[in-house]
Formats: C-alpha cells, structure tokens, sequence
C-alpha cells in the first residue's frame, strides 16, 4: 500500500522541551482524529555525524543551525495517499479556524522559521 508522509524538521529550546512535548501531544490526538494513520515526535539524540566512505555529511544541528541549548527534533505524519494528506489538512484547517481563538495567543515554543518540511511520497517500506 502506497503511503505519503509529511516531514518536519525544527529545533527547540531545551527549557522548552517539556512544553512542546505537551503541545506534540495533542497535535497527535488530533492529526490521528481527524484521519492520519500514525503521528511521531522524535527528539535528536545522536546528531553528530560520522564520516561516510570519506566524506562528511551535514548533520541536523548544523542544518538546523542548532544552538547548544537547543534540541533538534524531527517529526512526520504518515497518511494513505497524498489526496489522503490534503483531505486531511483540509479538516486540520477547518478545525483551527473553530478553535482559533483558543490557540491565536499561545506561543510556539520554537522558531518556525528554523523549520523545514516537505511533503514526502513513501518508496520503500520495510
């Protein structure tokens, strides 16, 4: 079965884990809700890049431009098909309009303009 993922990658201040893990928390409940099959938060762990047949690849913290007291954290959302992603985007988007006042004043705890992300058609699964 084909699938499609939508991937982030972002980083957030250490003392600012917690909250965004809260926050994580219920997009989950409410990606998963609304019709994407699976929801995953990773938090960076191991960043530093080894050597590949001699070369040197960019690691996450320097793409991220990751500071010492930040974390990098990668996240994706997994849904059947790319129409299934905007379908169910489209629902995401009517939901924050419901509820936008109950989010227009909450701070984001990390900089959306040190995120990336991207939309990702899946070839290979194991």
């Amino acid at each position: 079965m084909a699938k499609y993922v939508d991937g982030f990658v972002f980083v957030v201040p250490n003392d600012k884990a917690e909250e965004y893990k809260k926050m994580a928390e219920e997009g989950a409940r409410i990606w998963k809700g609304l019709g994407a099959l699976e929801y995953f938060e990773c938090k960076g762990e191991d960043l530093i890049p080894k050597s590949m047949g001699g070369q040197s690849p960019l690691g996450f913290a320097a793409l991220t431009k990751a500071k010492p007291d930040e974390t990098v954290w990668f996240s994706f959302i997994v849904f059947k098909s790319k129409k299934h992603r905007d379908e169910v985007n489209a629902k995401m988007n009517e939901e924050m309009e419901k509820e936008g006042d109950k989010y227009k004043d909450v701070p984001m705890p990390f900089d959306i303009e040190r995120m990336a992300y991207g939309g990702f058609d899946v070839i290979v699964e194991g």
